[in-house]
This record gives structure tokens, C-alpha cells and sequence, in this order.
């Protein structure tokens, strides 16, 4: 596994649709080139339950800024843009948290957002927001099935974290999502 090996976990998928919001994600962690734990569960619900938020990339790092988003939406009443914002803010210039390697999607009933450690906090235009090693993949299932289908936001989900399993090497098919009506 070498001294450093990379460690590649995830695929994080969020679609809206009509009244429905649903966040998924896989359960699998590899570090180099072993998958070293299948089942890990990379969504969490925050606010009570209000909000959404799943993560890419180091766990320890994710949970760390989990609690510090989780301060900011309490500090700003729920609020998930203002508190991305702010958190992105931290994110950026505070020297510990700029070392932190870990993407964060999240969701409530109206808003969808991707939060980096550089500063960006980005809403995608159709709702749809996908993270990790798997993001892009998961992302162009979404929105054919959104295109061409009636499935329910969840169903979406699923069904687009099990394609992106049979392509990507870094996700596995256990599957954990939420959603939000």
C-alpha cells in the first residue's frame, strides 16, 4: 500500500425531483488499490433532520467539517447557504481546515450544494450534485434517468450509484440514501 497511499472513497449523489430530494452515497473505502471496508455510510442528517450532507474523501477530515457546518447552521438558524458559505469561508483561510481533504454535498428542501476546501461553494442549475471518485459518473446517470424517466428522486439514486458501482473501481454497490419531502 505504500507509505501514503491515496485514499479514494465514494461516490455522493443528490437529486431533486418535484417534491423530493434524495442524498446517496456507497459504503465503499479503498486505500492504493484494496477496498478495505464495503459498508461505511457517508450521509448524515443534520439540523434536525433538515439537512442532508454526504462526503468525499478522508473521513476524519469530512467529520470534522461536518461539526463545523452543523455549528454553522445552528449559528444561522438552518440556513445551508449562509452557513456553506461561511464554512467555505473557514474552509479557506483558517490553517488547520486548509489542510483538510474532504468534499461535502448538501441538501435541504430547496437547495443543493457542493462545498470545497478552496473556497467554493457551487448550486448546480438542475439540482443534481455528484462528489467523489465517482461524481461524474453518477452525475450523467442522473440526469438521463431525470431526462427520460418518471422515477421518484430516490429511485434515481439508486439506480445511478449502481451504474456508476459497474463502472467506477472506487464504488461499490451498498448503498445508503436519505431524502427529504
Amino acid at each position: 500500500m505504500g507509505v501514503n497511499p491515496k485514499i479514494r472513497s465514494t461516490t455522493i449523489l443528490a437529486v431533486r425531483r418535484e417534491s423530493q430530494v434524495a442524498l446517496g452515497g456507497d459504503g465503499q473505502v479503498t486505500i492504493g488499490n484494496t477496498a478495505v471496508k464495503h459498508d461505511t455510510n457517508k450521509i448524515r442528517r443534520l439540523c434536525g433532520g433538515k439537512v442532508l450532507v454526504g462526503f468525499a474523501g478522508s473521513a476524519t477530515d469530512a467529520f470534522a467539517l461536518l461539526e463545523r457546518f452543523e455549528a454553522r447552521l445552528d449559528e444561522y438558524k438552518g440556513n445551508i447557504r449562509r452557513a456553506a458559505i461561511e464554512l467555505a469561508k473557514d474552509w479557506r483561510t483558517d490553517r488547520v481546515l486548509r489542510r483538510l481533504e474532504s468534499l461535502l454535498a448538501a441538501v435541504d428542501r430547496e437547495t443543493s450544494l457542493i462545498i470545497s476546501g478552496s473556497g467554493d461553494v457551487i448550486e448546480p442549475t438542475d439540482g443534481v450534485v455528484g462528489i467523489g471518485s465517482g461524481g461524474a459518473y453518477a452525475t450523467a446517470a442522473a440526469r438521463a434517468l431525470l431526462r427520460h424517466t418518471d422515477l421518484p428522486a430516490e429511485r434515481i439514486v439508486r439506480e445511478s450509484l449502481v451504474i456508476t458501482a459497474e463502472i467506477c473501481i472506487y464504488t461499490n454497490d451498498r448503498l445508503t440514501v436519505e431524502t427529504l419531502s
